[in-house]
């Protein structure tokens, strides 16, 4: 059950979308005053380094964010993904473009002293290596790392003392259970702290499973009279492919999507311009497109 590792997708366009909205939900959640709690339940390493072996190896990033850098002509980019390349650049120096910042390291950047971050993190290796990278921000106490089920381990925080917090929930879908319990995880969620924000990252592919997650939360959404907003980015067909040997080729991730339940009302605004830029710039084939809704 340990098999997967972000690090050989560090920068993928899944990462891109799904780290945009992250940052786009943030900046608008921590601009009151009072305390912002935020869960992430699959925290990962927290940062990557893009040219290292497990990097270089799939090379996702090439497809991802380092395809942004290297559009030409350069587009005058929507706010919200010019933040977000902004805030990646803030980790690298002098024009070589070598880290690549997780969500926890993301969500620390936008924190204020009163916010508190609690990641989940259940992979034995990941788990020390994160806890390396977050000591080198000299956090205190405002980062907590817990080497538990974050699925599980959520429900003891749920609700928080001071009634707001943002919960992002990307597991790795590695195992066909996970789908199932995300479902399961934002329902006992939304029962303990129902004006919660819940984002929800979900692969797009040729699965049952996977096309369920977006369909239960909207249904979940709106059984509980909730606000929700649904964003997908396509790059490349889904269906296998062969080569001209006759080999077949698997297209590898052709989409992604970001639910969220309870979303800033500003979000959907703030995306509008953004998606068809990453669509433009990120797709791959005709097939790429984009769908943005929202309701509730």
């Amino acid at each position: 059950m340990f098999s997967y590792r972000h690090a050989f997708h560090a920068g993928n366009h899944a990462d891109v979308l799904k780290h945009m909205v992250l940052l786009a939900v943030l900046r608008y959640m921590t601009q009151k005053d009072t305390a912002l709690n935020v869960f992430d339940t699959h925290a990962g390493a927290g940062l990557y380094r893009l040219d290292g072996d497990y990097a270089k190896t799939s090379a996702e990033a090439a497809d991802g964010f380092l395809r942004l850098l290297a559009h030409t002509p350069q587009p005058e980019f929507a706010p919200a993904l010019q933040d977000y390349i902004t805030l990646v650049a803030s980790f690298n120096s002098g024009g070589h473009w070598n880290v690549y910042p997780g969500s926890p390291f993301i969500i620390q950047q936008l924190l204020h002293g009163r916010d508190k971050l609690k990641l989940f993190e259940l992979h034995p290796t990941d788990g020390k290596t994160l806890t390396a990278n977050i000591a080198q921000l000299d956090a205190g106490r405002q980062v907590a790392i817990l080497r538990e089920d974050g699925f599980e381990g959520l429900k003891k925080f749920l609700p928080p003392p001071s009634r707001r917090a943002l919960v992002l929930c990307d597991p790795s879908y590695e195992i066909k259970s996970d789908y199932a319990r995300v479902q399961a995880m934002v329902v006992d969620a939304m029962q303990r702290f129902p004006t919660g924000t819940y984002a929800v990252w979900y692969p797009i592919i040729p699965r049952p499973e996977a096309h369920d997650v977006p369909k239960k939360l909207k249904t979940l959404a709106n059984k509980h009279g909730k606000s929700w907003l649904s964003a997908t980015l396509t790059v490349k067909n889904s269906k296998l492919q062969q080569d001209t040997d006759g080999t077949v080729v698997r297209p590898g991730l052709p989409a992604s999507g970001m639910f969220l339940i309870n979303p800033p009302h500003t979000l959907k605004a703030t995306l509008q311009d953004a998606m068809p830029q990453l669509v433009k710039i990120l797709g791959q084939d005709q097939h790429a497109a984009f769908t943005l809704e929202a309701g509730g």
